[in-house]
């Protein structure tokens, strides 16, 4: 093992676009241009502590079990038997609430740093069953459609037991805006509590089959066909003020499709060129304001990346 990163090691991992609409908790892509990053250092003490958060967000739990990246090397410990613990530092760079997978963000980056710590590393897919883990801590269940894109980027399909990264031409891009009002995922989840028609179950899964086969041939028609969510959005969107005017700059400018990114209020959209995304990210942006909402704007490709380690120099 390398000496130099034996007991300390640093990494980073992007945000996420969760959901993609149609694949609700089960399929998500990495978006490039926000994250977080961790700093772990292996110690002799066989727990896991957090010693400290900073970044845009500061106000997280300190205690390991109750925050996303302590449980995570939680479970790792306890699944590996390591004698060993670590000592974390979380710097945020994703705000939470926002819908572009803050909590899982520094699940993963705080995963990917500790993996470099062990005597054996893990592949990422083996890694995924604690990220799953962490995750819980915010949303409440096992849901990977934000972790599974930072692990492997791109866009990326996820079950309790599989991670599938999905072929997606590369001069596609999503436009990702992202108001300045929180949206609590346990809220947004409430929200989708009442009957659903069986009928909409199956134009959902139609749609996502189209997405699916349409990312998989390159076929952008596919993904127009397809990228509407009958069953989530309808349920959430009252929740984002703006949200019907935004998504409309969104299919004005030449979406492919456009939707709630996660649980909100993030506003998603995916085009075949990045001019077109850049032309409608600032559209979008303007449909906000109009409601009185400043935000950020993301422009990035789908086939975004995977989390990395860095130098802990910085």
């Amino acid at each position: 093992m390398n000496a130099d990163i034996r007991h300390e090691a640093c990494a980073w991992a992007p945000a996420s676009v969760g959901n993609i609409g149609i694949g609700f908790d089960i399929l998500g892509h990495s978006l490039d241009g926000a994250g977080d990053r961790a700093r772990v250092r292996r110690i002799d003490a066989p727990l896991v502590r957090i010693d400290g958060i900073d970044g845009c967000v500061t106000d997280l739990p300190r205690e390991a079990a109750a925050n996303t990246a302590g449980q995570a090397l939680i479970a790792l410990r306890e699944a590996l038997d390591l004698p060993f613990g670590f000592a974390v530092h979380l710097h945020k760079g994703i705000a939470l609430g926002s819908g572009m997978g803050g909590s899982a963000s520094s699940c993963v980056a705080a995963l990917v740093a500790a993996n470099a710590l062990l005597d054996e590393p893990l592949s990422r897919e083996a890694l995924y069953p604690f990220a799953l883990d962490g995750e819980a801590v915010a949303s409440g269940g096992r849901h990977g459609d934000n972790v599974g894109g930072m692990l492997l980027g791109g866009l990326v399909l996820t079950t309790e037991q599989h991670l599938i990264r999905l072929d997606v031409p590369d001069a596609w891009h999503c436009a990702l805006v992202h108001p300045h009002v929180v949206v609590e995922t346990r809220r947004a989840r409430e929200a989708l509590s009442g009957a659903y028609a069986i009928g909409e179950f199956v134009a959902q899964s139609a749609h996502l089959a189209l997405v699916l086969t349409g990312c998989q041939r390159g076929d952008a028609g596919l993904v127009r066909d397809g990228l509407r969510d009958v069953l989530v959005e309808p349920r959430r969107a009252p929740l984002i003020p703006g949200f019907d005017a935004v998504k409309r700059a969104a299919l004005d400018h030449g979406a492919l499709g456009a939707s709630i990114s996660g649980a909100g209020p993030s506003v998603f959209g995916w085009f075949e060129r990045r001019a077109e995304a850049e032309a409608a990210a600032v559209a979008m942006a303007r449909a906000f304001a109009d409601h009185g909402l400043d935000s950020d704007r993301f422009v990035a490709p789908i086939n975004g990346p995977a989390a990395r380690l860095e130098s802990c120099a910085s």
